[in-house]
């Protein structure tokens, strides 16, 4: 089976980990995924994040994710991925999507590299919007 969103596939994986509350969850790497989780890390929705070789000698991303109150409470509360292969979804620096009010982010992919919307809007450019996270 070919994987045809690597990004959806690492969101969900973040997602099940989070809800089954595990300390960590390994991603395969690539830079695009990379990027993401330092600005998962950044923005404090991860603890930390290390590059791991799995049995087979590829190279994986393990996230360290948090929780509040003794594991009682999730961090991030939600994922969701919006630009998808088969539908591209694009915002322009004035038009930058804000998730619930400013309360979470969405990643953007843009030619200054993944950023999240608040960055964008700073640096004025639009992009391509990956990912809510709240």
């Amino acid at each position: 089976m070919t994987m045809s969103d690597p990004i959806a596939d690492m969101l969900t994986r973040i997602r099940n980990a989070n809800i089954s509350k595990h300390d960590t969850v390994d991603v395969p790497s690539s830079k695009m995924k990379l990027a993401i989780a330092g600005i998962l890390v950044d923005e404090g929705y991860v603890a930390k994040y290390d590059l791991v070789d799995d049995k087979n000698g590829f190279k994986n991303i393990r996230l360290t994710l948090k929780y509040a109150n003794n594991k009682n409470e999730r961090i991030i509360s939600g994922l969701k991925r919006i630009s998808k292969p088969g539908l591209r979804i694009y915002a322009g620096k004035e038009n930058m999507p804000k998730v619930l009010g400013g309360l979470g982010i969405a990643i953007v992919s843009t030619n200054q590299g993944v950023i999240t919307d608040k960055k964008a809007r700073e640096l004025g450019v639009g992009g391509e919007v990956l990912a809510y996270i709240w």
